[in-house]
This record gives structure tokens, C-alpha cells and sequence, in this order.
């Protein structure tokens, strides 16, 4: 089990490196992309289109990254007048209607990607790309998602700190 957790992390922790990288990415494509078309030249469609790709999946790749850290945006205003009773119920509840979120996501995440193998749909733009490269990410970090929220179900930490403000 001890390897499986630690394999999971690595997983978790590779997938907002990633994340980040394309992040980094996608400064540069955009400066590039300005600097080539203050030149009077037209800049390789692969920019845009990456670019494009780069925000669909630095999104979903960062995201259990960010349940995980409590770097997710909630607001305060409820949980930081509760009694920490009322706050641990409350915000178990918050995580496990999460949860059913995030399974549900998941669960239609994996038709679509099954629906795109099963037609060989692709993405027609610049150039052809098999759908599924881009769907996967759903099933994938959805579930990773479901999991994330479910440690905040059945574990020791909760989903919520019941302060307002800025915590630095």
C-alpha cells in the first residue's frame, strides 16, 4: 500500500508539474506569437492551437493538485462563524457532494473518451488530433479529484479551516 500511495503522489505531483510547465508554455507561445506578428509575419498555427490545448489541460491536470493543497476558491462567510462542530459536518458534507461531483464528471468523462475511440472522432483544426488525447484528461483527473475531496470525507483534515481572510 505504501507504494501505491507514494506512486499516486508522484502521479498527483507529476501532473502539476506538467501543469505548470504548460503554464510557462503558454507565456512564451503568446509572446512569441506577438513578437512574430509585430515582424509582419504569420505565426505557425501550432501556437495557437497549442496554446489552446495548454489551457484545457493545465486546468484539469492542476486541479487535484489544488484539492489536495486546499488551493481551491470558497468563500468563508458560513464557515467562519460556525461552531467547529457544525464546521466539521458542514464541511464533510461540502466534500462528499464533491465527490459525487467529481464521480459523476468522471464517470462521463470515460464515455466520451469511449465514444471518441469507438468513432475515431478527431479534432479538426490546424491539424488532425485524435480526440481521446484530448478527453482523457477527464476520467483521469476527475477520479483523482473524487479522491482528493474523499480524503476530506473520511480523513482527519477537513475541506474547510472556518477563518476568513487571507491566510499567507
Amino acid at each position: 500500500m505504501h507504494y501505491a500511495s507514494r506512486a499516486y503522489r508522484l502521479l498527483l505531483n507529476g501532473m502539476a508539474l506538467l501543469a505548470a510547465i504548460m503554464l510557462v508554455w503558454l507565456m512564451v507561445a503568446i509572446v512569441l506569437s506577438v513578437v512574430i506578428r509585430n515582424l509582419g509575419l504569420q505565426p505557425s498555427a501550432w501556437f495557437f492551437l497549442s496554446t489552446e490545448y495548454a489551457m484545457f489541460y493545465l486546468t484539469l491536470l492542476g486541479a487535484p493538485w489544488l484539492v489536495r493543497h486546499k488551493g481551491h476558491v470558497h468563500i468563508e462567510l458560513l464557515t467562519s462563524i460556525l461552531p467547529p462542530p457544525a464546521l466539521q459536518v458542514l464541511s464533510r458534507l461540502v466534500a462528499l457532494l464533491c465527490v459525487a461531483v467529481c464521480a459523476v464528471l468522471a464517470w462521463k468523462g470515460y464515455d466520451l473518451v469511449s465514444m471518441n475511440l469507438a468513432r475515431s472522432d478527431y479534432d479538426v483544426r490546424a491539424f488532425f488530433v485524435p480526440k481521446w488525447i484530448l478527453t482523457i484528461a477527464f476520467p483521469v483527473c476527475f477520479t483523482m479529484m473524487a479522491i482528493e475531496f474523499a480524503r476530506f470525507v473520511v480523513g482527519r483534515d477537513i475541506l474547510h479551516s472556518g477563518e476568513a481572510g487571507i491566510k499567507e
